[in-house]
This record gives C-alpha cells, sequence and structure tokens, in this order.
C-alpha cells in the first residue's frame, strides 16, 4: 500500500513538473521578439536618425533644438554654426528623398511616409520665410553653395516634394538657390554642386546655366585617373569623396542634363561603366563585420561613405557581378557597425564620429549638420517592398565569400577613359 501511494505521489509530482517546465518554455518563446526584417530595420533606423531635425523644422524649432557642436578643430566656429541648418536640411532631405517619392508599403510605413511629407513641407515652409524662427538664408558663405545642391538634389530625386509645395515657396527657393551662384567653388568636386544646382532648374523648367555645367563635366573628365576613380581637383586623394559626391552627382546631372542635349552621350556612356567599376570596387570594401576602412577627409560621414553604392541600387544601375541581395545585406550591415555604439547619439543627435562620439577624427569643417550626409545610405528605400533588393533571401557580399574560404572570381582593375 505504501508503495502505491509512493507510486502514485512521484506520477503527482512528475506531471506537475512536467507542466510546469512546458508553460515555462510556452512563457519563454512568447518574450521572444521576431527579427526584424531588413527594410523593417532600415525604416527604424532612418526615423530615429532624422525625426528630430525633420520634425523641429517642421515646428519651426530647429534653431532651439538643434545642438551646435563642432570640430574641436574647427577653422570659423560662429560662420559653421550659422550655416549648419541648411546644411543639415539639404543633407537629410537629399538621402530620404527616394522614400519620400515611393507610393505603397505596410501600413506603417505608409503612415510614416504621410507624416514625414507633411513635416517636410511644412519645414521647408519655415527655411524660407523670413519671418520664421528656422528662416534659412543662401548667401552666409561659400559652404551653402554645397548645402543648396544638396537640397536641389533632393527635388531632383523627388519630384513629389516640389509638385506639393506651394506656389510662394518654389518662387523662394528658386529666388535662394540663384542666390549661391555669387560664390565660386573651390577647384573640385565643389564643381559639381554648382551644377546639381543648375541642373535643378533644367528639370523644372528654370533659366539654367550650361556653362557651370558643361565646366563641371569637362573638367571631371580630365580628372579622371581609372579604374573607375576620378581625383578630387589636381591630385588623387585615398578617400570616400569618389562616393561621397563625384559619382552619384556625375550620374544625376548627366540623366538630367541629356535630356536636353546629346551633347554629352559618349560621356554618359564612359560615366555609366565607370558608376559600375566604382560600385564593384565599394561593395569588396566592406568587411564581413560591416567595418570598411577608415581613411581619408570626412570619415565621420559614416555611412554616407557608401553613397555611391547606396545611389546605383536605388536606381536599379548595379553591375552583373553585384546582385541586389548581397549589396543589401552589405549595406546592412555597415549601417549597423556605424550606428550600433551607445555613444552614436547624443539627447537623440548624432554625435561627431565614425563608431560612436570620436571627436579627435573630425575635419576642420565639420558641424553638427554635416554627419547628416549619411541618410544617403538610406537610398534604396525608394525601391518597394516587392523589388528584388528587399525581397530576395539574404546572400553572401563578396568579404563574406572571400574570408570564408569560397572560391570567388577574380578582380582586374578597368581603365575606361
Amino acid at each position: 500500500m505504501k508503495k502505491y501511494y509512493f507510486y502514485s505521489l512521484f506520477l503527482v509530482l512528475l506531471t506537475l513538473t512536467i507542466s510546469t517546465a512546458g508553460y515555462a518554455q510556452k512563457k519563454q518563446n512568447a518574450k521572444k521578439v521576431q527579427p526584424l526584417n531588413d527594410r523593417v530595420y532600415w525604416l527604424k533606423e532612418m526615423d530615429k536618425m532624422v525625426r528630430p531635425m525633420v520634425r523641429s523644422l517642421a515646428h519651426d524649432s530647429l534653431r532651439i533644438a538643434m545642438p551646435q557642436v563642432t570640430s574641436v578643430r574647427i577653422d570659423n566656429r560662429n560662420h559653421r554654426i550659422q550655416v549648419q541648418y541648411l546644411e543639415v536640411l539639404g543633407r537629410v532631405l537629399s538621402g530620404i528623398a527616394p522614400w519620400l517619392q515611393l507610393e505603397g508599403g505596410s501600413a506603417d510605413e505608409v503612415a510614416l511616409r504621410k507624416q514625414y511629407r507633411q513635416w517636410v513641407l511644412e519645414g521647408i515652409s519655415h527655411a524660407l520665410d523670413s519671418t520664421s524662427k528656422d528662416y534659412m538664408r543662401f548667401d552666409i558663405g561659400g559652404q551653402q553653395l554645397v548645402d543648396a545642391s544638396y537640397l536641389a538634389y533632393a527635388l531632383i530625386r523627388a519630384p513629389w516634394i516640389w509638385e506639393h509645395m506651394n506656389a510662394i515657396d518654389k518662387q523662394r527657393l528658386v529666388t535662394s538657390f540663384r542666390t549661391t551662384r555669387k560664390f565660386k567653388p573651390v577647384f573640385s568636386n565643389w564643381l559639381l554642386f554648382s551644377a546639381m544646382t543648375e541642373a535643378f532648374f533644367c528639370k523644372y523648367g528654370y533659366e539654367w546655366d550650361p556653362m557651370r555645367v558643361d565646366y563641371a563635366l569637362q573638367q571631371l573628365e580630365q580628372w579622371y585617373v581609372g579604374d573607375g576613380m576620378y581625383t578630387d581637383g589636381v591630385s588623387y586623394a585615398f578617400d570616400y569623396y569618389n562616393s561621397y559626391v563625384i559619382h552619384p552627382y556625375l550620374a544625376a546631372i548627366t540623366s538630367i542634363i541629356g535630356q536636353k542635349t546629346n551633347a554629352y552621350n559618349s560621356m554618359t556612356e564612359k560615366i555609366k561603366k565607370r558608376n559600375e567599376r566604382y560600385a564593384i570596387i565599394q561593395e569588396r570594401l566592406i568587411n564581413t563585420d560591416g567595418t570598411y576602412p577608415a581613411t581619408g577627409r570626412s570619415i565621420v560621414y559614416r555611412g554616407a561613405a557608401f553613397h555611391h553604392l547606396a545611389d546605383m541600387a536605388w536606381r536599379k544601375a548595379l553591375p552583373e557581378q553585384l546582385s541586389p541581395a548581397q549589396v543589401r545585406c552589405a549595406l546592412t550591415a555597415v549601417i549597423k557597425k556605424t550606428l550600433e555604439s551607445p555613444s552614436t547619439y547624443k539627447d537623440g543627435w548624432l554625435t561627431i564620429g565614425l563608431y560612436g562620439s570620436q571627436p579627435d577624427i573630425a575635419d576642420f569643417y565639420n558641424n553638427q549638420g554635416s554627419l547628416y550626409i549619411c541618410t544617403n545610405i538610406f537610398l534604396p528605400l525608394g525601391l518597394p517592398e516587392s523589388d528584388p533588393f528587399w525581397a530576395s533571401p539574404a546572400a553572401k557580399w563578396s568579404a563574406q565569400k572571400i574570408w570564408s574560404g569560397e572560391d570567388f572570381h577574380n578582380d582586374h582593375s578597368a581603365d575606361l577613359r
């Protein structure tokens, strides 16, 4: 009888133990969060990065909210702070413009885009209204030639913004853009900034200066050195300006001007091939963990080092050797690596640095606004979620294949003069 009693007690305790363990396991599984897909992750990071700026400007409070942080080796702090507001506006919009232009998507994404479209239109209006707290002059200094061009680039990438601006804001913006003609561009990639603003005028039916465009295109042709790369001025530097500015700007400018004249057809074909070659090089620069060589000036621009690769993906212009999926995965790795440090943000704003806060890595011209050129890594958000860039399964990029021991095709330079 005692044996039966203890045996029954054992079964009861065993049943309770299994039941409790099963419940605990279910509870633990319920707490597990499904990993974000790449597109949702990109949207989350884009929103986190640009919301403070876009929302503040929409509420006419950007000058109140935005920190006045400059490089530790700044050349003229007061001037750099004066121009940082137009700087952050142009750079942020140039990166999120393709996404603003896109239609459709999940309900959450559509709602988010609707909010941003409203904020952007309100913000631009404040920036152009001399009675607003956030009014932005375009004639303070030469740096604004750069800043105006990024804003022009944004409107080229997102006609929706231009089409939904009211007539007064359009006229004010055109007048503001024209004031930047007073500034002589530095004999470098800056020639393209002048050309981009003229390309804006050309695209939207305003009088434009063919000479400023021709000078930039002809001079960049002289600065081409081979293997898909240009010097930035008279000498070559191993930095990322071929990606920050040169390749994306050349592609956009020739595309617009090519609709008005066939004078640059042969040059455009060469530029296309060079774009493809440099995209191949860019993808190979991304290491297995998303790091990349931290070399050259403006390295605090973080993911903008791959502006060109992102632009090629968005324009569906990637060369055959690069699948959209491998580029997506490589760029995702870059985004994660450049934004994962706990000190990447302070009070919601980007800190100066490449991996978190690294003040000494900045150049003399860097301010709080200039950092936001890194939004250009988000350009492929302008592709719908059904596009192969987003819909294709994850794929290894070149570095992952090579450094895991997979056999891999060799690489050769290309002159392309």
